[in-house]
């Protein structure tokens, strides 16, 4: 069992940092990449006017706890992220004018709709026996900000300019003690978007999103009691359980096992005492995918595509630094851990001395998955083939049935560090003007494919 730190909120900040990035800046973490352009994060309370408009949206999340104990003391901190607004401007001897663009030392400024993180602590001393309720009001003021951009040896050449609107929010704590021999209340938060924003035309998300609540989450110290699972709880507490409602959020015992003073209200579907991986090294928003995976996708980006991920938003600056500099044990803790039934984590052990690594940069020039090809029922099959495909047996993917005699253009044949040849695919009918819309591809063997007639 663990033992208890001395603040509980303190401690869960590294896994309620990882609910307030999920989904702020995904891979390739450019600005003026399609998937960055429309933010998309959990936890999004937005103006009621926006949701007047579009009931798709909500404006308040409410979470209900189980609480053992009388006469305690909670602690509430509510947290998310203030959109802010950056703009780029180009220094000309008339001021300041916007742009698109601008190259300045290893970075390229983009416009961008960065995000500040706001914490609100408010803290209740609940009466032992009788309902209480409690309010407090969230107040985060606009305000805009200058920075001038300097190049070495020609002065400031542009600035970036940050907008923030003012954000007004409650927080409302209502606690009933429930019958029973066993001393437990049900706990009521609720966090509620007050903006007074009305949109100026139909479908304004970008702009209400200024006036949102963005990832927005609890975190819930309770001194003299105790929280009860509402995931895993002892029989005695079911009944109870289903008398708590959960809007938008969900909350789980997010202390060290065995400690259950704190509770984490999240947007995001997790566990009890959740925590990030030990093998976790950076901070990816995006905690769905592969922390190796999104390692090896960073270092392929180009100088130019760095560039522009630095003049994104200092998040993605520093993921990338840290990424180029990621020293050889760090990546090999990525690559894999043995997990016992108790949880400890163990290193893959490294290959013996005598084992070639699983990947050889002098053989890099050997291959060229854009001019490689592979024989299949006699006919060269490379880049630009096209093909039919018949998904193999092999295949466990029920999605597959559909793909059953679909026509699709070879992009490219990749080698695996085994030997075995893939070749990754763009289906005809999802490409626009022959051009692949969203630059993923389908991958099979080659014994899944017949060939159409097209050489390489």
């Amino acid at each position: 069992m663990s033992t208890p730190t001395a603040d509980p909120i303190a401690g869960a900040k590294e896994i309620a940092d990882a609910v307030l990035f999920e989904g702020y800046m995904l891979y390739p973490y450019r600005a003026n990449d399609a998937k960055n352009r429309v933010r998309w994060q959990f936890g999004v309370l937005a103006p009621p006017a926006f949701v007047a408009a579009d009931p798709s949206e909500r404006s308040f999340l409410q979470t209900d706890c189980l609480l053992e104990g009388r006469d305690v003391t909670v602690s509430v901190q509510a947290r998310f992220l203030q959109v802010q607004r950056r703009t780029v401007e180009r220094a000309t001897a008339d001021g300041f004018v916007p742009a698109e663009a601008l190259d300045v030392g290893n970075a390229t400024f983009l416009p961008w709709d960065e995000a500040v993180v706001q914490e609100h602590t408010a803290t209740f001393a609940l009466p032992g026996s009788r309902h209480a309720a409690h309010m407090t009001e969230i107040h985060v003021p606009g305000g805009s900000d200058v920075e001038l951009l300097r190049a070495p040896d020609a002065g400031t050449v542009g600035r970036l300019v940050r907008d923030r609107a003012q954000l007004d929010a409650t927080l409302r704590l209502d606690v009933d003690p429930l019958p029973g021999p066993y001393g437990v209340s049900r706990l009521r938060l609720r966090l509620e978007n007050r903006a007074a924003w009305q949109p100026a035309g139909p479908g304004d998300r970008r702009d209400a999103l200024r006036h949102a609540l963005v990832a927005a989450h609890l975190l819930v110290a309770v001194t003299g009691g105790a929280f009860v699972s509402l995931i895993d709880p002892p029989e005695w507490a079911r009944e109870y359980g289903e008398t708590c409602e959960q809007v938008g959020t969900f909350p789980v015992l997010a202390g060290p096992p065995g400690d259950r003073r704190l509770v984490l209200a999240s947007p995001i579907i997790l566990y009890d005492h959740p925590q990030v991986a030990p093998e976790s090294a950076s901070q990816f928003c995006d905690a769905t995918e592969m922390d190796e995976m999104l390692t090896l996708r960073t270092l392929t980006l180009t100088e130019e595509e760095k560039r522009q991920v630095r003049g994104s938003d200092p998040r993605g600056a520093a993921l990338v630094d840290r990424i180029d500099d990621l020293p050889p044990d760090l990546m090999d803790r990525l690559h894999g851990a043995i997990r016992s039934m108790t949880g400890v984590a163990r290193p893959v052990p490294p290959p013996p001395p005598d084992v070639l690594p699983w990947w050889d940069p002098a053989s890099e020039a050997q291959v060229d998955p854009e001019s490689d090809f592979v024989m299949v029922d006699g006919v060269p099959i490379g880049r630009g083939s096209a093909v039919r495909l018949h998904p193999g047996s092999r295949r466990a993917d029920a999605q597959d049935m559909f793909l059953d005699g679909r026509t699709a253009t070879v992009e490219a044949v990749l080698f695996d560090v085994d030997g075995g040849h893939h070749l990754a695919v763009t289906l005809d009918d999802l490409a626009q003007d022959g051009v692949n819309p969203h630059g993923r591809f389908l991958y099979f063997a080659p014994d899944e494919l017949e060939p159409l007639g097209t050489d390489v």
